[in-house]
């Protein structure tokens, strides 16, 4: 995954466990293209200590998600909802599926749903 979006999920899901300063800096860092520099001037502190917070807090997050796995399971649940969307998308009347084919795309759905009530 592309770890500008890795950490965007991380944030997303655990940001809130951040102190509201780890937040401030972070979000800033990440999200609103500032410098460790600006940062650094703008909390009074060193572009050092930017730079180990920021390593602090990607350790944080990524240790929440090994703990709960919480990104993870959405990233599964949201690719087997696209996978049934896919299932279910019949096309126009002139491509409709036979019977058998049908029960065919009934059967995954099915065992795809059933996938999704387990994770939750």
């Amino acid at each position: 995954m592309e770890e500008f979006v890795e950490k965007s999920y991380l944030f997303d899901f655990y940001g809130e466990l951040l102190t509201e300063h780890q937040r401030r800096i972070y979000s800033e860092i990440n999200f609103d293209d500032y410098s460790a520099a600006e940062v650094a001037r703008d909390e009074g502190i060193s572009r050092q200590g930017v730079h180990d917070l920021m390593k602090r807090c990607d350790r944080i997050l990524e240790d929440y998600e090994q703990r709960l796995h919480l990104v993870e399971k959405f990233l599964k649940i949201r690719n087997n909802v696209r996978e049934i969307q896919k299932l279910t998308d019949t096309g126009d009347a002139d491509n409709r599926a036979d019977s058998s084919e049908m029960n065919r795309r009934m059967e995954r759905i099915h065992g795809i749903s059933s996938s999704i009530l387990k994770e939750l």
